[in-house]
């Protein structure tokens, strides 16, 4: 399982940082006259035969109605290598404001992903160390940590989450954003960790392995750090998996109400917010392509825990 979690989040994280460096425009370019334009599939084969990739162009056939023709008799070589000057092509179609909706879910990858990324990060690891030290040191310490989190675990943590965004400006730069929406989501998810972790290390300190370090002088920070905390590896694995989806969809929710990213920042939250009008989507139904991305990431995790969630927790690891 942490093997399948680790390569799970690499994979996501790649995503993040390579999203704006293959997205084939700027998520802010406007193509007027291309507004609601539909996807332009990639093709390979014309009356021809075989040949490079290309896509057929669509023309404005009705501005009223923003409604599209395909013109059979042209071909549009991909957007990474059209010569400058070419018509744009949208694989996956453009937005009202003739913005392309590829670029723009790559771009908003970076955002959402790389916020989910960071609060799973900083959750288990302000979990862990609280759980671990609870668990290692046990009487007043143990009882004081299992109290807090079993206050913050019974609070509703969607109003919770809402009204800690709420109370701050709601202007605010992205960066600023990112760094308020990831110290939020640690705050209210460190406590999911912390309780598996602080009862892995509160039965794993008295194994043999744990009592052959402190006697040879190891001191509480290396028994937890080197030996206690690679025993809740499995369990912590699991928790990045379930945790990871859950941001995704908060900052989603945070950015569709219009408590998370700015609209200058692209996220797959905002963009979902874009689409948000009833009959734009029926009409346009490729405006929720940030709603598959994120059902994607969602159903890979979930795949992830349903095949290797069954691997018990390494309590029975014996003497080392």
């Amino acid at each position: 399982m942490t093997r399948t979690a680790l390569l799970l989040a690499a994979t996501l994280g790649a995503l993040a940082m390579a999203g704006p460096w293959i997205a084939p425009y700027a998520p802010q370019a406007q193509h007027r006259d291309f507004m609601h334009a539909p996807p332009m599939p990639p093709r390979v084969i014309d009356e021809g035969g075989l040949r490079a990739p290309f896509a057929r162009p669509v023309v404005l056939a009705d501005r009223l109605d923003q409604r599209y023709e395909v013109d059979e008799g042209r071909a549009l070589p991909l957007p990474w290598g059209a010569p400058a000057g070419s018509d744009p092509v949208f694989l996956l179609g453009s937005d009202r404001l003739g913005r392309d909706v590829l670029s723009r879910v790559l771009h908003g990858a970076r955002a959402s992903l790389g916020l989910a990324l960071v609060s799973t990060l900083g959750a288990l690891l302000v979990g862990a160390l609280l759980g671990a030290w609870a668990g290692y040191r046990g009487g007043w310490p143990d009882e004081v940590l299992m109290r807090v989190s079993e206050f913050v675990l019974v609070l509703p943590l969607v109003y919770v989450v809402l009204a800690l965004r709420a109370v701050l400006p709601l202007v605010l730069p992205g960066t600023t954003v990112f760094l308020v929406m990831a110290g939020i989501f640690t705050l209210v998810a460190w406590p999911w960790a912390a309780r598996g972790v602080r009862g892995i290390v509160a039965a794993e300190r008295e194994r043999d392995y744990v009592a052959a370090a402190r006697a040879a002088g190891a001191s509480p920070a290396r028994v937890i750090w080197r030996h206690l905390l690679p025993a809740c590896a499995g369990y912590l694995a699991v928790q990045a998996t379930l945790l990871l989806p859950g941001f995704i969809l908060a900052e989603a929710t945070l950015s569709f109400i219009g408590l998370g990213f700015p609209d200058s920042l692209p996220s797959w939250g905002t963009m979902l917010a874009e689409a948000a009008n009833v009959s734009s989507l029926a009409r346009f139904p490729w405006t929720l392509a940030p709603a598959v991305a994120i059902f994607l990431v969602v159903l890979a995790t979930n795949i992830a825990i349903e095949r290797h969630g069954h691997t018990p927790l390494p309590i029975d690891r014996g003497t080392r």
